[in-house]
C-alpha cells in the first residue's frame, strides 16, 4: 500500500496573508482544485480575476494531458507504454531539457527514469512484501538518464523497461506556466499553488506573500516574485509503518533521505521542485556545491 500522510502542509491562502481579512481587497478571488492528482490553489487580486483564473485552469488541464502518469492518453503514459513518442509537445521537450540540467547539476540524484523502480516498490509493498535485491538490481538496469533520447521530433528510450515519472518536477513547471499567463496579462499580485508555490508581487504584505512550509507549526517564508518547493522523504511512504519513503535514490535503488524535509526557494518553481527532491538524497556539502543562487532550508 502507498500511505500518503500530510507531512507537508503549505498554507498560502488569504487567511495566511498579512493585511487580508477585514481590510482585504474586494477583488481578491481564490480558486481551489486538483493538479496532477494533488490539491491546487490560486489566490488572485485583480478586477478580472474570474476570467484570468479560468485561463489558468485551462492551462493546468492542458499540461496534465501531457505529464500525468494516471491518464492513459497522456503523452507521458504513451511514451512509457510504447518506448517512443513521435512529435512530442513543445512543453514535453522543454521539461525534459530542464530534467537533463537538473540531473547534471545534482550528480544524478535527480533522475526521472526512477519510475520502473518506484513501480517495483509500490507493487511489492502493496502485496505485503518488499523488493528483494535481485529485483532491485533488475530495475536499476533500466534506470538512468542515459537511456533517454529526446528532440523536437521524438522522444525514445534505448532499452525496453525504461519508464519516466515527471512528478518530481512537473508540478513546479505547471506553476511556472500559470504564473507566466498572469504576468503577460499584467497581473501584479497572484499566488499559485500546484503542490509547489509560486508568487508574483507582495500580496498585501510589505515583505511578500506569507507561505508556511512544513507542519502547522512550521516556519514561514515571504515570497516576492519567487517560488518555493518542499520535499520530505517520509511525506509519502510505501509501508504501513511509515518507514520506507517514496523518494528513491536512482543511483542505489534504495529508499533514501538524508533530511526530514528540504525546501528550496528559487525564481523557477520547476527548478525548486526538482532540486528539493534531489537534495533529500544529498549531503550538505553536495547541496552547497549544487544550489547555485537558490536558497535551501534543511530540516
Amino acid at each position: 500500500m502507498i500511505n500518503r500522510r500530510r507531512a507537508i502542509t503549505i498554507l498560502a491562502g488569504a487567511a495566511a496573508l498579512p493585511g487580508f481579512g477585514a481590510q482585504a481587497s474586494t477583488n481578491l478571488t481564490t480558486w481551489r482544485g486538483i493538479a496532477l492528482g494533488a490539491g491546487a490553489q490560486i489566490v488572485l487580486d485583480h478586477v478580472d480575476a474570474e476570467r484570468l483564473i479560468a485561463r489558468a485552469v485551462d492551462e493546468v488541464h492542458r499540461l496534465e494531458k501531457l505529464f500525468s502518469l494516471y491518464r492513459e492518453d497522456s503523452q507521458l503514459s504513451r511514451l512509457n507504454r510504447d518506448g517512443l513518442l513521435p512529435e512530442p509537445a513543445f512543453e514535453m521537450v522543454e521539461l525534459l531539457s530542464i530534467c537533463a540540467g537538473l540531473h547534471a547539476r545534482t550528480g544524478g540524484a535527480f533522475d526521472p527514469t526512477v519510475q520502473s523502480l518506484w513501480g517495483l516498490y509500490a507493487q511489492e509493498y502493496a502485496a505485503g512484501g518488499r523488493p528483494d535485491e535481485a529485483r532491485i538490481e533488475q530495475m536499476l538496469r533500466v534506470t538512468g538518464w542515459q537511456h533517454v533520447r529526446f528532440s523536437g521530433q521524438q522522444i525514445s528510450f534505448d532499452r525496453k523497461g525504461v519508464q519516466l515519472t515527471l512528478n518530481g518536477v512537473a508540478q513546479g513547471y505547471i506553476a511556472d506556466k500559470v504564473i507566466a499567463i498572469f504576468h503577460r496579462a499584467g497581473v501584479k499580485n497572484v499566488l499559485v499553488n500546484t503542490g509547489e508555490v509560486s508568487a508574483l508581487g507582495h500580496g498585501q504584505g510589505r515583505d511578500g506573500w506569507q507561505v508556511k512550509i512544513g507542519s502547522a507549526e512550521g516556519r514561514s517564508v515571504a515570497l516576492h516574485d519567487a517560488c518555493v518547493a518542499t520535499s520530505a522523504p517520509l511525506g509519502t511512504t510505501f509501508d504501513s509503518l511509515d518507514n520506507v519513503g517514496h523518494i528513491l535514490d536512482p543511483r542505489t535503488g534504495r529508499s533514501g533521505g538524508k533530511w526530514a524535509q528540504v525546501s528550496v526557494i528559487s525564481k523557477s518553481a520547476a527548478q525548486a521542485d526538482g532540486l528539493s527532491t534531489a537534495f533529500c538524497l544529498m549531503d550538505e556539502a553536495e547541496i552547497t556545491a549544487a544550489k547555485g543562487g537558490e536558497t535551501v532550508l534543511l530540516a
